[in-house]
């Protein structure tokens, strides 16, 4: 079992950190947003969101990943997005890749909800996922 331990200690810190993170979370909090959801329509076709417990990540394949926490009211997501290291990098991600805004307080409607697809709108804004 030591075995596993040290190994599990080898990976980078924020990686160790969200493992743990999501290690700790039944899911059941996220409902039916629970799980992995790919972003349709968008030209580099690899941006993901996933929901577990009250952990949300939103992952650019070959870029970056950023974690928060979020909580689902009614119709409404409501997001608090954390950068470990303090990098803008981060906040790009989201703001501009995602274009979810702003960083520290992103507000969400669900359009569409359902085992296959989710929308998500603002004021101006829609996006559309697919479970992955």
């Amino acid at each position: 079992m030591a075995r596993y331990f040290k190994k599990f200690f080898l990976f980078p810190f924020p990686l160790t950190l969200a493992l743990l993170l999501l290690s700790c979370q039944e899911g059941h909090e996220a409902g039916d947003l629970l799980g992995m959801w790919k972003r349709e329509a968008v030209a580099a076709d690899n941006q993901y969101v996933a929901f577990s417990g009250n952990i949300v990540l939103m992952r650019a394949v070959g870029e970056r990943e950023v974690f928060g926490n979020f909580q689902h009211v009614g119709d409404s997501i409501f997001i608090q997005c954390y950068s470990i290291n303090g990098d803008e990098a981060d906040r790009t991600l989201v703001e501009e890749t995602f274009d979810f805004k702003p960083f520290d307080n992103i507000r969400l409607r669900i359009a569409t909800l359902n085992g296959d697809a989710l929308v998500l709108t603002s004021k101006e804004k829609t996006w559309h996922f697919k479970a992955d």
